[in-house]
């Protein structure tokens, strides 16, 4: 009842039905941003829509608090007239993870966890876990036990022994898919025990790998709060923060707003994919993916990303402590793992990517950068040292067709006025 109200005051407090066009806006002098700059990043990104290379995007840069630049280039979809409106709905993949990681570490400031408790003492069946070691002649695979058990804080930095199955070939990943582990056609309380019984990739803590670990957080959200996954995050963030197209699937009134998602190829371009692993998004999913299953608009995910810049608090709004912010952007990688993919360039916080190098990572920003993006080549990040909030919103595949955050990157950072 306590829980409820609480709730209750604070949509009271939150201004209802915000839009675009309610977002608190500046022009770029007033918060150290060049106009002339922006424009050239405008130039830049228009560029791909007319070349044909995206069928349409948004890019979105913040500075204090203050959106100083949102622009949206081309069509919504190849085969519609309309061009991509500011409220456009888009699959954002794995930039659910940071939500996710939002969602988990509101029960660890209620004191439900702490980060460095085995997964298995809220999900029993991670108990006991046994790690792949090899394969016999027999062509099964050889394990041998866990020297100990994943932690949440594992889960969170990805060093838990998971693995994705969908990105590598290894006996771990085919068996995954083997198995159905990766869809969309089962509850989160189904999926979890079942990935528990597969062996793990590598000993929890030895190596920093990308994995299903998020979706595991998903689960442990409605172990420890008594909610469904998708009911949790419209209760206590979406609703909220103002977040009124963000969820686990687009409604049929909400259709029309929803972008295409295309293929770019060398010598076809842009084509409607039919991949087989794309989740229609246009039916609500059994699966609540906390890894990967959300869309959203660039309006909404700025609400979030500026709500996690502010340290947990947006427009009289608090879902987290700004000591829990500062404990997720930090990295929490062991000194034996080097950073993401081994380059000591990029560490890993709790559910972001850290920047320690930037250097190396760019050659423009800050130490102390945390970002993440999307398999559609969606992208964020949040500058603290410049108090920048900036995202790329498009659906294109294959991830990576272009190194859009590095682009955008240096695009915004030229535009800072010193």
């Amino acid at each position: 009842m306590i829980r409820k109200l609480s709730i209750f005051l604070v949509l009271l407090c939150l201004p209802c039905g915000l839009q675009a066009a309610d977002l608190p806006r500046a022009i770029p002098a007033e918060v150290g941003l060049s106009a002339e700059k922006l424009a050239l990043l405008k130039d830049h990104f228009q560029a791909y829509v007319d070349d044909g290379r995206l069928a349409g995007l948004t890019t979105l840069i913040a500075k204090g608090g203050k959106v100083a630049h949102f622009e949206t280039y081309g069509k919504r979809r190849l085969d519609a007239p309309e061009t991509m409106p500011e409220d456009a709905i888009f699959r954002i993949y794995s930039m659910t993870k940071p939500i996710t990681g939002v969602a988990l570490m509101m029960l660890y400031e209620e004191g439900k966890f702490e980060l460095d408790d085995p997964v298995s003492a809220y999900i029993p069946a991670f108990g006991g876990q046994r790690v792949f070691k090899g394969v016999g002649d027999d062509g099964a695979m050889i394990t041998e036990p866990v020297t100990r058990e994943m932690t949440i804080r594992d889960l969170m930095r990805h060093t838990s022994g998971l693995s994705y199955g969908v990105f590598t070939e290894t006996p771990v990943d085919l068996s995954y898919r083997k198995n159905k582990l990766v869809g969309f056609d089962q509850p989160l309380a189904e999926w979890a025990p079942k990935l528990a019984a597969e062996p793990l990739l590598y000993q929890p803590g030895a190596a920093w790998v990308y994995s299903l670990a998020v979706d595991v957080q998903g689960y442990l959200v409605e172990v420890l709060s008594g909610q469904s996954f998708d009911v949790f995050l419209k209760e206590r963030i979406f609703d909220p923060l103002g977040m009124e197209d963000t969820g686990f699937y687009v409604p049929a009134e909400k259709l029309d707003r929803f972008v295409g998602i295309y293929t770019l190829g060398k010598e076809s371009g842009l084509q409607a994919t039919d991949d087989p692993l794309i989740q229609d998004f246009t039916v609500e999913p059994q699966f609540k993916s906390g890894g990967g299953g959300l869309v959203s608009t660039t309006a909404d995910y700025w609400r979030f990303a500026q709500m996690v810049a502010n340290g947990g608090a947006l427009g009289g709004v608090r879902l987290l402590k700004s000591e829990t912010i500062d404990l997720m952007r930090t990295d929490h990688l062991p000194a034996a793992v080097k950073g993401i993919n081994g380059k000591d360039v990029t560490g890993f916080g709790l559910d972001f990517a850290v920047v320690k190098d930037p250097a190396k990572f760019g050659g423009t920003g800050h130490a102390g950068e945390f970002y993440w993006g999307g398999m559609a080549n969606t992208v964020f990040w949040i500058d603290p040292t410049e108090q920048i909030v900036a995202i790329f919103m498009t659906n294109v595949l294959p991830y990576g067709v272009s190194d859009f955050r590095q682009e955008m990157r240096k695009l915004v950072n030229d535009a800072v006025v010193d």
